[in-house]
């Protein structure tokens, strides 16, 4: 790229920047929205510059802001222009390393980095935001992906309170969610490496599938999951904490919680259904959602096929609530596997009825344990 249009970019990407603030200023922000801060390195997390000899030293207010959204919940990555090896190394020897997933050290444009991050950890964009010190990096970034959300590290302090940082709740997994995506990592680079078939490598990860009824300690996690599952949510809709404590305590409803464990550790709360057996006859399935974290693990239909089996032993029928979008095409793949056809249509809005004759058994690969 050219001094030119290196100009022309910042010139843009400052207005498209200037822009963003301006909608966000006037909207109302959505709280809990970033997931993931990526961070420049140089005169940014560490005072001084690598390359030129500096003895660099980590700021220890940047540092605590890092933990403290650590334990919130919210992740961290790095984009630097910055030889890999030296950055890397750096980083180990500070002791911060293992802070940050899927690290970009190279002399690419930091919104390439951002794009790499944000593929490997499987989050949109909008759940990004940028730290750095340089004007122009920040512009680029915004010009390029103006999805991410870009912060001067002068403006950190009162950037870090605004809404879209905070979670709504912090959850007993919060804390371990940068554990959970680096197990993921374990797992998914053994993959890469397995010499076998798919049920081979699955029945290796000794998975427990844990299935039982919504607790009230479950219920921050739980709407958690309604705000965050989109990809395989079949109805799209989001329930409040309150909402779901009453579904929860109401005796014509069955609030399901369900979580997933291997021999990596914790998957952690991973499924949620939501039973209405008002009609004794005919229970209606309202809510059915798996995080994005299992779908390659083959465990998407455990939970619905644990509700069929229950509705089956109730001698009740079971009809299932869908609402079709871009974005939840595998949870209708899901569905149809499971044996559950088209019985009425509303635009988007569909009624699902399912085969209870002909049930079937559950995964190889996994143990279910069932909680009363």
């Amino acid at each position: 790229m050219s001094i030119l249009q290196d100009s022309e970019v910042a010139v843009t990407a400052a207005a498209a920047s200037t822009a963003t603030a301006g909608r966000a200023a006037a909207g109302k922000p959505r709280q809990g929205r970033i997931k993931c801060v990526v961070w420049d390195l140089d005169n940014t997390l560490w005072n001084g510059t690598l390359l030129e000899g500096d003895e660099v030293t980590l700021r220890p207010a940047v540092l605590a802001h890092i933990r403290r959204l650590d334990r919130m919940g919210v992740l961290h990555s790095v984009a630097s222009r910055n030889d890999p090896q030296a950055a890397l190394a750096k980083l180990g020897e500070l002791g911060v390393a293992d802070l940050f997933l899927c690290p970009q050290a190279n002399w690419n444009a930091k919104s390439d980095s951002i794009r790499q991050i944000a593929k490997a950890l499987n989050l949109g964009l909008d759940a990004f935001a940028f730290v750095d010190d340089q004007p122009f990096e920040l512009a680029e970034v915004a010009h390029m992906l103006p999805e991410v959300t870009c912060v001067d590290v002068a403006d950190l302090d009162e950037a870090l309170a605004r809404p879209e940082f905070v979670p709504r709740f912090v959850t007993d997994e919060s804390a371990q969610r940068r554990a959970m995506y680096q197990g993921q990592m374990v797992r998914d680079e053994l993959a890469r490496e397995f010499v076998g078939t798919d049920d081979e490598f699955l029945a290796g990860l000794e998975m427990v599938f844990t299935i039982a009824p919504a607790g009230q300690v479950d219920l921050q996690r739980a709407e958690e999951l309604t705000v965050r599952t989109n990809q395989l949510n079949a109805t799209g809709r989001t329930y409040s904490y309150d909402e779901l404590d009453e579904l929860r305590r109401d005796p014509d409803h069955l609030l399901l919680v369900a979580s997933l464990t291997d021999r990596f550790g914790s998957y952690g709360k991973i499924g949620l259904a939501l039973v209405e057996k008002r009609d004794p006859a005919l229970w209606r399935l309202r809510m059915l959602l798996m995080s994005c974290r299992v779908m390659s693990r083959g465990v998407g239909m455990v939970l619905l096929n644990h509700v069929m089996r229950l509705a089956a032993e109730a001698g009740a029928g079971l009809h299932a609530d869908f609402v079709e979008t871009d974005r939840n095409r595998m949870m209708r793949i899901t569905y149809a596997f499971s044996g559950f056809t088209e019985v009425s249509r509303d635009g988007q809005r569909i009624v699902l009825a399912a085969d209870l004759t002909n049930l079937q058994d559950p995964s190889p690969h996994v143990r279910l344990e069932i909680v009363p």
